[in-house]
């Protein structure tokens, strides 16, 4: 694989990666259980389509057929998409909504971390930048998830089952393929795989204070990051997505 197509490979995922779930945070504005959370949630929501259009831009720059980041989110089909799978699941409750969020958040401030250090100085611009806005999103939804794993039996059974159903997800954010070996090679990006140490020392750690077991099976969807197989949702988050650019193309306000 040339490096300049794994360079555009490598950028679409964490585009996508930010946009797909950007998109589904979003959602909850207006029917967030309280006021002060449907705030929060739509402020997390525009972080990441902020970084997306940081991300985006970058690789329709690379990929240099005169397309602009919103070409790239608006007129693309879903399998053309590179997000992980864990960012298009449905939202469900509140709880696994938070709970998809950390586990997210926690590889993201990690990989941010180590493309702050990119040999690609645009990367390392952009990571830079997100970082402090991950940090954030990571303190606040590692404090919901210790609240609510620690808090009732109700909300402790609900936080439970939360992880056992995100836990099979969270194995395809490190793995790796041609695209990584690539982006190793060249200094850009780290290979997935060195992250899942710090990540599971992390997540250990949270998940103990919020006295929820973690799942021990290590079975792992994937898929997403190469596109060859996404969830079903991802068209419907699409449909909604791109309706208004798909029936009015062109469309500017």
């Amino acid at each position: 694989m040339a490096r300049e197509d794994a360079f555009f490979q490598f950028l679409l995922r964490m585009g996508d990666n930010t946009l797909i779930l950007g998109h589904r945070v979003s959602e909850w504005c207006g029917h967030a259980p309280v006021l002060e959370e449907d705030i929060a949630l739509a402020n997390t929501a525009l972080d990441m389509i902020g970084q997306t259009q940081m991300w985006l831009g970058l690789a329709a720059e690379v990929e240099g057929e005169g397309k602009s980041a919103d070409d790239l989110a608006f007129l693309r089909d879903a399998w053309d998409f590179r997000n992980v799978l864990l960012c298009e699941v449905p939202n469900g409750d509140f709880g696994r909504t938070l709970m998809r969020q950390f586990l997210f958040d926690a590889w993201h401030s990690i990989q941010l971390g180590r493309l702050m250090k990119s040999s690609d100085e645009r990367v390392a611009a952009i990571a830079e930048k997100a970082t402090k806005e991950v940090a954030y999103h990571l303190e606040r939804s590692a404090d919901t998830v210790v609240g609510l794993g620690d808090g009732t039996g109700e909300s402790h059974r609900r936080m439970q089952e939360a992880l056992d159903y995100l836990w099979p997800y969270v194995g395809e954010m490190f793995q790796s393929d041609d695209v990584d070996a690539e982006m190793v090679k060249a200094g850009i990006a780290p290979d997935p795989a060195a992250l899942r140490e710090e990540y599971d020392a992390l997540v250990s750690r949270i998940l103990g204070d919020a006295t929820l077991s973690i799942p021990e099976s290590r079975f792992a969807h994937k898929g997403g990051r190469t596109g060859a197989m996404h969830t079903e949702h991802l068209g419907h988050l699409l449909t909604q997505m791109q309706w208004l650019q798909r029936a009015y193309p062109g469309a500017k306000w």
